[in-house]
């Protein structure tokens, strides 16, 4: 018995020193991951092997934070939990969110989260890209307004390598579902149990009885070309290169087995599928993989009959070279935007059509818009003031773009001019061939001469290229058209609105962010769309899309020289430089002052970081702020109603990032107004 005994507590022990630093079991400790005193603690279920939100006491939520971490190789990380809870609908559900805490970061970055309550565990796999930095990885639970929720984590495991890879030895299967059928599903075999008749001597893995693999039988099919499928977890980060697994492939009649890629929209895309008829012993298939924003793979098999045979799958794996041997290059959609700042990037025109579009910048005036960029920086501009025609059409080419990709246009656009400009400004997709051209968005509204942005989700099977093509037929009917700030992404502009936030970004479209104010009320700080209410002051659009919120004073509520304060909650502090940027807006004939200062915990000294004094300009200018502080610290914007009610100043677009300003803001603290030209610079 004792020595029974012995050898149980040494494969413990062998267990517990095989697990990763970060990964957990929750057996008989919390493997130093610590809970935040500031917050609900975490009670560990030794026997139960999890570890659960303590609801007893009062509190809004619990943070549970990894040991430090590293790794500069590729991880996946695999969460085990549940969300249990005894009513159905809850106004505030419970939430697990999972934060990436980077080293030199005042802000964790948002990995996964989710609010689905469940009646046994769920698995979330997420992809960690390597990185030099140490990082933490911190759970959050929410308990919402039901106290009967529990929240509970069973396993947390990190592993080198890509959350697609399976060997399927373990009981969770890495995270890869079976797609529930009557008749024909995925199943686990081996593992030294006899559980069907088509069961394989050996897997791949170990190359034994012991080993497990899938396989789909057609045993029980019933129908003509049933279906079953296997499902891995959803890619998190993009990811290209070699695919590749082991397979048996035993037919009696015909049978398909085919590899799909399926993105968040339910498109399939075929891969690979089988196309030697029998394979008795393990063969090795391999495919070209890419995966730009977050996609599934499906294997699939289809039977015609009930002797259709059996397909059996092992070790699945995945490589970032090609196989083919190339290293696998995503296209880079940094090379297809342009903030004109510059040059035209890859932009280029055609010459038949003479100067359509010209490069222009406006100094800060109080009569005319900047640019979307900065405020005094370069945009394009479409106008018959360049040629001696009456009438222009100005075509602006795109770089060429490769077929087959979901991808997400997004621009800024100004409309100065006449009362009806529909029609003036025009994106059309040209393949390669430039014998198919098809328009995909075109202009509505009419002139605000406000900075609106567009976004247009395309997808062409072959390459082609984006048009931006504003044309006029005669003066009479030309305004200015106005085009600024055009970038691309990868995936559907839907399914970029669901990625989680940028850590650090704040835009007020939703709330204040980390914000609060000092105290509300009349003379505070106002969360606004559209533009103020007193004429001949403040913004007539937000900077974020020219139909969003921002922050700003209402001047006419508050006396000259009143402050109005918006105060960020206590942030990280990190060694090393960080940058602070921001839009501000101070139009107006009595605006008063704008500054920003930065408040270390423990001081009572708020140290001026920046100042603006008096009417700016009617656009949209940028604030660029480098500043350190090596202990937590709150950054405070602070805003003087000046000498009458055309005082209205507001912020937008706050982002705080790691490292020091890219550019350089020539003066920080700047009062007066430049000389007040009208004038374009061409």
């Amino acid at each position: 018995v004792t020595a029974a005994r012995f050898v149980l507590a040494a494969l413990r022990l062998a267990g517990a020193a095989l697990l990763s630093p970060g990964s957990c079991t929750f057996e008989d400790s919390a493997c130093g991951y610590q809970w935040d005193y500031a917050h609900l603690p975490w009670t560990l279920h030794g026997e139960g092997h999890y570890i659960s939100v303590d609801t007893s006491y009062e509190g809004e939520k619990a943070v549970l934070s990894s040991p430090d971490l590293y790794s500069e190789e590729w991880s996946c990380v695999r969460l085990i939990y549940q969300i249990a809870t005894a009513s159905d609908a809850s106004p505030a559900p419970a939430r697990l969110s999972l934060y990436l805490r980077q080293e030199g970061e005042s802000f964790d970055r948002l990995l996964w989260s989710a609010k689905e309550p469940s009646d046994s565990w769920l698995i979330a796999s997420l992809d960690l890209t390597n990185s030099t930095k140490k990082y933490k990885l911190v759970l959050e639970g929410e308990i919402g307004q039901d106290k009967s929720t529990s929240i509970a984590v069973f396993e947390i495991k990190i592993t080198s390598g890509y959350c697609i890879e399976c060997d399927f030895e373990e009981n969770h299967l890495c995270g890869y579902m079976n797609r529930w059928n009557p008749n024909v599903n995925w199943f686990v075999g081996g593992g030294n149990i006899r559980n069907s008749q088509s069961i394989l001597p050996k897997d791949h893995t170990l190359n034994s009885a012991l080993g497990h693999y899938m396989y789909v039988d057609s045993v029980y099919v019933k129908h003509f070309q049933e279906v079953a499928q296997l499902i891995s977890p959803k890619t998190t980060a993009p990811i290209s290169g070699c695919l590749s697994f082991y397979y048996q492939l035993k037919q009696e009649s015909s049978i398909v087995f085919t590899v799909y890629l399926r993105d968040m929209s339910g498109f399939y895309e075929e891969i690979w599928r089988t196309d030697s008829a029998l394979n008795a012993e393990w063969a090795l298939a391999e495919v070209d993989f890419n995966a730009p924003y977050p996609m599934e793979v499906i294997f699939e098999v289809a039977f015609n009959s009930a002797k259709g045979g059996y397909v059996a799958l092992d070790d699945i794996s995945f490589s970032p070279v090609y196989c083919s041997n190339q290293t696998g290059a995503l296209f880079n959609p940094a090379n297809a935007g342009c903030n004109f700042e510059e040059d035209l990037c890859n932009f280029y025109q055609d010459d038949k059509d003479g100067p359509g579009w010209s490069r222009v910048k406006v100094k800060r005036n109080v009569y005319r818009a900047g640019d979307h960029t900065t405020g005094f920086g370069y945009y394009l501009l479409a106008n018959t003031k360049f040629t001696s025609q009456p009438g222009y059409i100005g075509r602006l080419y795109g770089p060429t773009l490769p077929g087959n990709l979901q991808f997400c246009l997004r621009f800024y656009y100004a409309l100065y001019g006449f009362f009806k400009m529909s029609g003036t400004l025009a994106v059309y997709i040209f393949e390669e061939n430039h014998v198919v051209q098809e328009k995909i968005w075109s202009v509505l509204d009419s002139p605000k001469g406000v900075w609106t942005q567009a976004e247009i989700s395309f997808k062409k099977p072959m390459p082609c290229k984006v048009v931006f093509v504003s044309w006029c037929k005669s003066f009479w009917d030309c305004g200015l058209v106005a085009l600024d700030d055009v970038s691309l992404s990868l995936g559907s502009c839907q399914a970029a609105d669901l990625l989680l936030p940028s850590p650090g970004e704040c835009t007020f479209e939703k709330d204040e962010c980390v914000f609060t104010q000092k105290k509300r009320g009349r003379g505070s700080w106002h969360r606004k769309r559209g533009p103020t209410p007193t004429s001949y002051t403040g913004p007539r659009g937000d900077h974020t899309t020219g139909v969003g919120y921002y922050m700003y004073i209402e001047a006419s509520n508050m006396v000259y020289g009143q402050r109005a304060y918006l105060v960020s909650r206590l942030l990280r502090g990190t060694s090393g430089k960080q940058c602070l940027t921001f839009f501000y807006h101070m139009y107006g004939a009595g605006t008063g002052l704008l500054s920003v200062y930065l408040k270390k915990e423990g001081d009572d000294e708020e140290i001026p970081l920046w100042r603006r004094t008096g009417e700016q300009s009617i656009s949209w200018l940028r604030g660029l702020i480098e500043y350190e502080s090596d202990t937590n610290y709150q950054i405070i914007f602070e805003a003087i109603r000046g000498v009458s009610i055309r005082s209205d100043t507001a912020i937008d677009d706050i982002l705080f990032q790691a490292g020091p300003c890219l550019e350089v803001e020539e003066i920080q603290f700047s009062s007066g107004y430049p000389d007040s030209l009208n004038e374009i610079e061409y």
